[in-house]
């Protein structure tokens, strides 16, 4: 990590110029953190290599060091203590001393006022001044060196909180995982720009809580509202010097902690309200949590928290220079959740947030890294067993990014069952398919069926992989049909940063265009990327803003683009409406379909005793695909034929939902596709054909007719049952199919 500070910015810090001493009782060694009990507060903190502790007490501006009182107490490495008059509302922080020898991994410097890792709440932010840093910036030694500048001034102060909120008839939505679907947003991002939203809470938690904003996201369809990490994080230094700032948040310094910028009113509270308000609208909370680094980077980063408590303990070092840390993360250190008190701390955080907060799951960062032992990724680690067996925690939704840049980073599908999974091959197949890349076929087969290859094991459900086609990290939607090559000059950069291979095509023209025909492909497109990942076996993820074409003009790496760049444009055009109309109606259908949310993976394989594949993969000739075909290259188009009989769950019998076909053609211009005959069936009724995206009715197709499938389009067909006595659950399926695709296109979208 390089850290650039302005130099000559900082003043010798006194401290108190007197030291007041109060009655103080001995405490108890839990819980950890600042404990308000009605009648005093109990401090404790975990050390296992200091030497003593002092609770530093602030003025109520956080401004003045008041006092400062060493903890009399130390239990099973944890020092504590308590005091009668200390109240919700105190500011503190901590002072730690012990050994400063950075080459035996000990970095221990009292003169730099620490955050407590257990703190409710922050106040303030990192200032960048050499003072945060425990060695000498410029020192011939560079972090051998050792600074005795006070850092009180610069760094965040932790505050005393109040647990107390009343939940009234609040519930859990719990909605099922095969009704799931995730809309990843930004809290500042999705808000600043809406005009529903007052001032002074756009871009906080209230600003989530409007009733407009809680009415769209409701009615858009989308059941669990996936927000970017929220946790206390630190803007970097060097965005600071360019006058960016660390947008994204994935830069953590406190697990327990909003962070201070998303509270308009400055009470924790808030985002109590949030989560109420969300569940009583049927929405579920999901938290991006980043527990596999911290903000305190490398060997020459600054010391706010862990570094200066015990950096030993909590970061890996490497074993035979400790001086050095194991960066698996990219960001300059990894946490060390081999090690159980800094597993008690995450477990303690996902608890906190379940619990008292009342999340209803948490995306991992960087999750392999979570699960990684000194001897690398392990099914059997600490943190997947300690997630597994807590009562608490293994009812929430846990949904792990399976990769990081460590060795062996890459474990898509090795989580354990329990777990969902982002599959960004999905993504990259998806993407490469609608592109018109050749070969794409037999993977478009395989990633629709929910990456049975991956998942299909140890009882795990189509479920476990979470598709996506975009997501914070890389082009939005629109972009992704807009640009051909990334445009992150905004970052500072010179365009160096941000994928190279995004798998994007402009159809023509590079960025905004007014040619009528490229913007009626790209919005064709947009419609068959919304389509092919709602009707995929899986749990489909939205990025917030792409059901409505938002851009970021070709910027596919908006880390610190806290503007315009990075924010949602609200200012939603007449086409880009009837897009988000469009996604709106296949979520209904989606949720409607119980074909596309069983419990099985899709294999294509016959069943003698019910005489019915699962899955049919047909050719435009309405032929089933045969070995020979599968090797086609040059194939774009194709058929998936899901027959209602096939067995739906573990119990051996015929299935009851509706036959459905799929037509997806690729290519760029029309191709002639034969509507397959099949049995129990009269015809087919088309309810979704992405060249024609309003469509008031279920028009009916015959067998063997020939539809022309537009070039770039999706097609969904529903099979008519016949008139036949046996049909009757057929036709009952069918029924709840028209009445849903009745209510998508009368159900209003409030945007």
């Amino acid at each position: 990590m390089t850290i650039q500070i302005r130099p000559n910015t900082t003043q010798t810090y006194r401290g108190p110029t007197a030291v007041r001493r109060r009655r103080i009782q001995e405490g108890r060694p839990f819980p950890l953190g600042a404990t308000w009990d009605g009648i005093g507060v109990n401090f404790a903190i975990f050390s296992a290599h200091a030497t003593k502790v002092e609770l530093c007490l602030f003025d109520a501006a956080g401004e003045n060091e008041i006092e400062r009182i060493e903890l009399p107490e130390y239990t099973n490495e944890i020092y504590h203590g308590y005091l009668r008059d200390v109240r919700p509302g105190q500011i503190y922080g901590y002072r730690v001393y012990g050994p400063y020898e950075p080459e035996a991994g000990h970095r221990f410097n009292p003169n730099k006022l620490l955050i407590d890792p257990y703190a409710k709440q922050l106040i303030g932010e990192v200032k960048w001044d050499h003072a945060l840093f425990g060695y000498t910036i410029g020192h011939d030694d560079a972090d051998l060196s050792f600074d005795e500048r006070d850092s009180a001034p610069f760094v965040p102060k932790c505050r005393v909180v109040d647990p107390a909120f009343t939940w009234g008839d609040e519930r859990r939505p719990n909605i099922p995982w095969d009704r799931t679907i995730f809309y990843e947003t930004h809290v500042k991002g999705f808000t600043m720009r809406h005009p529903a939203v007052e001032e002074r809470d756009r871009g906080k938690f209230a600003g989530l809580t409007a009733v407009e904003v809680i009415d769209y996201v409701r009615s858009l369809g989308v059941t669990s509202v996936e927000l970017m990490p929220i946790h206390a994080f630190v803007d970097d230094s060097y965005l600071v010097e360019k006058g960016l700032r660390n947008y994204w948040g994935y830069n953590s310094i406190g697990f327990f902690a909003p962070d201070p910028r998303y509270l308009a009113s400055n009470s924790i509270a808030e985002f109590k309200e949030l989560v109420s308000a969300f569940h009583h609208a049927r929405l579920e909370v999901i938290l991006d949590v980043v527990y596999n680094h911290t903000a305190e980077g490398n060997e020459l980063g600054p010391t706010l928290s862990f570094k200066g408590i015990d950096n030993a303990t909590y970061y890996r070092l490497m074993p035979d220079e400790p001086r050095y840390y194991i960066n698996d993360t990219g960001t300059g250190n990894t946490v060390n959740t081999s090690h159980p008190r800094v597993m008690q701390l995450v477990t303690d955080s996902l608890r906190y947030w379940a619990g008292e907060m009342r999340v209803d799951g948490f995306r991992f960062d960087l999750a392999t890294i979570l699960a990684r032992e000194p001897t690398g990724f392990s099914e059997e680690s600490s943190f997947l067993h300690a997630t597994m067996q807590d009562p608490l925690l293994s009812e929430v939704k846990l949904i792990a990014e399976p990769w990081d840049c460590g060795p062996g980073g890459y474990q898509v599908g090795r989580f354990p069952p329990g777990w969902a999974e982002w599959n960004d091959g999905y993504r990259d197949t998806i993407r490469a398919f609608w592109k018109g890349d050749d070969g794409m076929i037999p993977k478009v087969a395989n990633k629709f069926s929910a990456s049975a290859d991956l998942f299909d094991k140890r009882g795990r459900k189509p479920w476990a992989s979470v598709n996506f086609i975009t997501a914070h990290d890389g082009f939005t939607l629109h972009d992704l049909v807009s640009y051909n090559d990334k445009h992150n000059d905004a970052n500072g950069e010179d365009n160096r940063d941000g994928h190279d291979h995004n798998i994007s095509y402009n159809y023509g023209a590079e960025g905004l265009t007014d040619d009528k025909e490229i913007v009626e492909t790209r919005f064709r497109q947009l419609r068959n990327f919304f389509a092919t990942l709602l009707f995929s076996r899986g749990t489909p993820m939205i990025l917030a803003g792409d059901e409505f074409a938002r851009t970021q003009g070709g910027n596919n790496n908006a880390y610190a683009q806290d503007n315009e760049i990075g924010w949602v444009d609200w200012n939603i055009t007449p086409q880009s409406r009837q897009l988000a109309e469009f996604v709106q109606k296949v979520i209904i259908l989606r949720q409607s379909l119980a074909m596309l949310r069983r419990g099985t993976f899709l294999h294509g394989t016959y069943d003698e005793e019910l005489g019915v594949k699962d899955v049919a993969w047909l050719k435009p000739d309405g032929q089933e695909f045969v070995d020979g075909d599968w090797a086609d290259g040059e194939a774009k188009c194709f058929g998936v034929l899901l027959d209602g009989r096939a067995q739906e769950t573990g119990i051996r019998r015929p299935g009851t939902d509706a036959t459905m076909l799929i037509v997806m053609n690729a290519h760029y211009d029309v191709v002639n596709f034969t509507l397959p005959q099949a049995p129990g069936g009269k015809r087919w009724r088309c309810v979704i054909d992405t060249n024609l995206p309003i469509r008031e009715e279920l028009a009916p197709f015959e067998f063997d007719t020939v539809y022309m499938a537009t070039g770039r389009s999706f097609l969904v067909f529903m099979l008519e049952p016949d008139d036949d006595a046996d049909s009757e659950d057929a036709r009952r399926s069918f029924a709840h199919v028209s009445e849903a695709f009745a209510r998508s296109t009368s159900d209003r979208l409030r945007v």
